[in-house]
């Protein structure tokens, strides 16, 4: 092998060495930078998943805060109709008390010529027998009597809500009327009708009885004159049996 050969491969084995520890030293210092990128990476990947799931957790608790707030929005409008519904059965009530202090106002100048009271089942408006035969009673004295009026006023229980047992108190009165109408031909303008509810009770309602006492009807044969017929006793029938 000749100088400028030896010199060549001399050359080429120099560079080859060189080479590869450039590779190897560019590897260990590269190496360290691409485990920390990669950690970096992980803790990045790791933070945005925990930034989501606390994001999720917030929408959760607004969205549980936001329901709650309707809900209590909710009540409150509700609890507002209860007091507006309260305030006008108060007024209702006022305002029935006012129909019947009107309606009876000249009541001093009348007096009771015959009276009973007729009773009803639990939720019932229809006249028993035993209930038409006390207003045929009262309702004999009827064509002897002058200037007369008569008096219904219906009554209930204090089961069940106010303003249903007003409208059973009326039904309840009216049946008597069309009865008294219908049979004896009363005209409409010589009855006034009351339905009282339970605003009247006769009996207490913390009993069976009292609140049988109480489902009835007050009819009242009312006179202005002194030439009315006798008075009769008042009839007044045990409430029925449940």
């Amino acid at each position: 092998m000749n100088r400028t050969s030896l010199v060549i491969a001399l050359v080429a084995s120099m560079a080859a060495t060189v080479g590869c520890a450039s590779k190897k030293y560019v590897k260990e210092q590269t190496t360290p930078i691409i485990n920390k990128t990669n950690e970096l990476d992980d803790l990045t990947a790791q933070n945005s998943k925990a930034i989501k799931d606390v994001d999720a957790r917030a929408q959760a608790g607004i969205q549980d805060v936001n329901t709650r707030a309707a809900a209590a929005d909710q009540k409150a409008q509700a609890a507002g109709q209860t007091a507006s519904q309260a305030q006008q059965l108060a007024d209702n009530a006022v305002h029935r008390v006012g129909v019947l202090t009107d309606a009876v106002a000249n009541l001093d100048n009348y007096k009771i010529v015959s009276e009973t009271a007729v009773h009803f089942g639990f939720d019932k408006d229809f006249l028993t027998k035993q209930a038409k035969d006390e207003l045929d009673k009262m309702a004999t004295a009827v064509p002897n009597t002058k200037g007369y009026i008569i008096t219904v006023e219906g009554g209930t229980d204090s089961v069940g809500p106010a303003d249903y047992n007003y409208t059973l108190s009326e039904r309840r009165a009216d049946s008597v009327i069309q009865y008294l109408s219908s049979k004896y031909n009363i005209p409409a303008h010589k009855i006034y009708l009351i339905g009282l509810g339970k605003d009247k009770p006769v009996e207490p309602n913390k009993t069976r009885e009292g609140r049988a006492a109480n489902r009835r009807v007050d009819v009242r044969l009312m006179t202005n004159t002194t030439g009315a017929a006798p008075q009769q006793p008042s009839a007044n029938p045990a409430p029925p049996s449940l």
